[in-house]
């Protein structure tokens, strides 16, 4: 096959991910309240796994999303703390397939790491345009982090590196973009990851659609349907509401977006995935499943993904066989012919025989999850998944076997009758292999040793270390935890640091800012505009951690918003 011959039969790949929208946050799966035509006929016209498991929260979804491997392998174990920075060893979709002649873009929400060389810019993509840390306006996404209720609008966001103003509803803004990135590389093939922020709380959203749903009950409508429904309060109701009117913004953006594939006539050869992170944050109509984000119940980590490549995938198909996150990269590289990455375990498989309805040796696969603030533990809040029987534990290390929980997943889907006590050898082999697979876990190279911020380079300097990327230990004497980096100094040289607290005009401070073997003590009588500045630190080149360790005249710690380290290199 001559090279252009072969770039004109490799699809176009665009990969939708919403971030928080539960298995039920859609009218095709029965909720009668949200309105989502586009993405409900969208269903209607794909290949539809019905068992497609994610992680229970976002970045260690993305980090298997992207590496087809268990998020842990590559270093992520939480959503912030210093858990969400993916290593850089780690090889990326847009990495493997821009080595195939791919074009690559990101759009929206990465959650892998906010400085180089975890950014998404520095893991494969050709252009992006993201915010940073897990949300815009998280504490960690410093730009928008003190805009209030006005966060999602006219959020300020990162393009290609650089910082931009941006105007409009944060969905809106990044699918503008995407159609720009599809039109500019429809003569080609593409991969464009556009990872919507939506319906992630806080839950902003225009008006236009807010009044949709200011009058729904989002509790009632479900007297005949004999699935287990949670409690709503008056809270959880407005949080439906809102939720609803965010994902009812994203099915009018992927409207538009899905008519210029048809416009522009690219449609039939660009598989397009739609697919969601996790669980519903907020308890609501979730199909009957148990749990929600966070859980390793059904409710937390099964969620929708709908495949369509009218080219070459017979539509309108259902797929039984359970699949998972980590398969959409052994997916994409037998699909679009791309090498798959070397010396490293995959855990994913390529889904490609189901979606072209052949035979496939895919059953009776063996999936684990857990996830626990901080890191993974044993055996809280795990399970594992083979055949019909899943294992869950919320339990002690030491803890006998009656204390898990066993479900016939295929017979009891909603997880209601524990048969823990009736099947105990089924249950204590299944445990077996959840020992298994989290020891393998916590001796991953990766997850033992943090990604630091690399300073000092010439693909970001100054660095601006953000409250989300940060660690933290306690101490003991103030009975607080207290904020540091992790960093690794590319150049020997005179760095100049600048650290921006939350607050403002406060009096009596003191800093004792550690870098390595470095101290600096600083007292500062007045502080007007929350920022301390410290000039001329002369730093070794290595990985060291940086703590700026902030007390006010209380002796109470203080911590820190952002930190920026610039160099002026000897």
């Amino acid at each position: 096959m001559s090279q252009d011959l072969e770039a004109q039969t490799k699809p176009n790949v665009i990969l939708i991910v919403t971030d928080d929208q539960g298995f039920g946050d859609l009218g095709y799966y029965g909720n009668p309240h949200v309105k989502t035509p586009t993405i409900d006929r969208f269903a209607k016209e794909s290949v539809r796994f019905d068992e497609f498991l994610v992680s229970p929260v976002c970045a260690p979804t993305r980090a298997a999303l992207m590496t087809g491997r268990y998020s842990l392998r590559t270093g992520v174990r939480d959503t912030y703390r210093g858990g969400a920075i993916m290593a850089t060893n780690e090889i990326t979709i847009a990495e493997m397939l821009k080595a195939a002649g791919y074009k690559t873009g990101m759009i929206g929400k990465w959650h892998l790491g906010d400085n180089y060389p975890s950014r998404p810019q520095d893991q494969g993509f050709d252009f992006t345009l993201n915010h940073l840390s897990g949300g815009i306006g998280q504490g960690g996404d410093w730009p928008n982090a003190l805009q209030g209720n006005r966060r999602y609008f006219d959020p300020i966001l990162w393009k290609n590196g650089e910082m931009v103003e941006t105007k409009g509803y944060c969905s809106d803004v990044f699918t503008d973009e995407a159609i720009h990135f599809v039109e500019e590389n429809k003569a080609n093939p593409f991969f464009l990851y556009l990872s919507f922020n939506a319906p992630h709380a806080p839950l902003q959203v225009p008006d236009e659609y807010y009044n949709m749903y200011k009058d729904i009950d989002p509790s009632k409508g479900f007297e005949n349907d004999d699935r287990p429904f949670p409690v709503m309060d008056e809270k959880m109701k407005e949080n439906a509401r809102k939720v609803y009117a965010m994902v009812s913004n994203i099915d009018d953006n992927l409207k538009r977006l899905f008519q210029n594939l048809e416009n522009i006539g690219i449609k039939d050869n660009t598989l397009v995935i739609f697919m969601t992170d996790n669980g519903h944050q907020h308890d609501r109509y979730a199909a009957g499943m148990r749990g929600r984000k966070s859980y390793v119940y059904e409710g937390g980590v099964r969620v929708p993904s709908f495949w369509s490549l009218p080219s070459q995938f017979k539509g309108n198909r259902d797929i039984k066989t359970p699949a998972a996150h980590y398969d959409v990269l052994p997916t994409l590289a037998e699909l679009c012919h791309a090498p798959l990455p070397n010396n490293r375990i995959l855990d994913g498989k390529s889904l490609l025989p189901l979606l072209n309805n052949e035979t496939s040796n895919l059953e009776n696969r063996t999936f684990a999850r857990s996830w626990v603030r901080g890191g993974p533990e044993k055996y809280t809040n795990i399970s594992i998944r083979k055949n019909q029987y899943k294992l869950v534990g919320n339990t002690e290390q030491t803890a006998d076997i009656n204390t898990f929980e066993l479900y016939n997943i295929i017979k009891d889907p909603y997880e209601q009758d524990n048969m823990v006590t009736t099947h105990p050898i089924e249950a204590q082999s299944l445990k077996n292999e959840i020992d298994t697979w989290f020891n393998a876990m916590v001796s991953e190279k990766n997850f033992i040793t943090e990604q630091p911020a690399i300073i000092g380079t010439i693909h970001e300097n100054p660095t601006v270390l953000n409250i989300n990327d940060a660690v933290f230990t306690r101490n003991k004497q103030l009975n607080q935890d207290v904020a540091a980096w992790k960093i690794d100094v590319a150049q020997a040289g005179v760095y100049n640091i600048k650290i921006q607290l939350f607050q403002k005009n406060i009096d009596h401070l003191k800093l004792l800012l550690k870098i390595g073997d470095v101290e600096i003590n600083k007292e500062i009588p007045s502080l007007k505009d929350g920022i301390i500045y410290i000039e001329k630190v002369t730093l070794e080149k290595g990985s060291t951690t940086l703590i700026p360790f902030i007390t006010n005249k209380k002796g109470f710690y203080i911590k820190p918003f952002y930190t920026e380290i610039g160099t002026n290199i000897l």
